[in-house]
């Protein structure tokens, strides 16, 4: 085992438990906005998870579907936290 794999390995261990530690927030959060934060760091080590995936089984398709979920995690995020502001999200 070379020093990628176990590093590999090491990043994906870490940032499935952060996984775990947003999922909890996210559904004990006490407040709404707890909640919604939860959820962008939720998708944003979604994101690390996927690209992490994508180098240890070596294929680009992952790379786009990591892409995919930054850019709805993205727009998600705006999107709730304009809801909780103004009460919509297109004006």
């Amino acid at each position: 085992m070379n020093i990628l794999d176990l590093a590999l390995s090491v990043a994906i261990v870490a940032v499935t438990l952060a996984v775990a530690l947003c999922a909890w927030r996210l559904f004990r959060g006490p407040e709404t906005t707890d909640r919604i934060l939860a959820l962008d760091t939720l998708s944003m080590n979604a994101v690390a998870l996927i690209v992490l995936l994508g180098i240890r089984w070596n294929t680009a398709l992952l790379f786009e579907a990591a892409l995919l979920v930054a850019m709805l995690g993205f727009a998600s995020t705006v999107a709730l936290a304009r809801y909780l502001s103004r009460g919509d999200v297109v004006e």
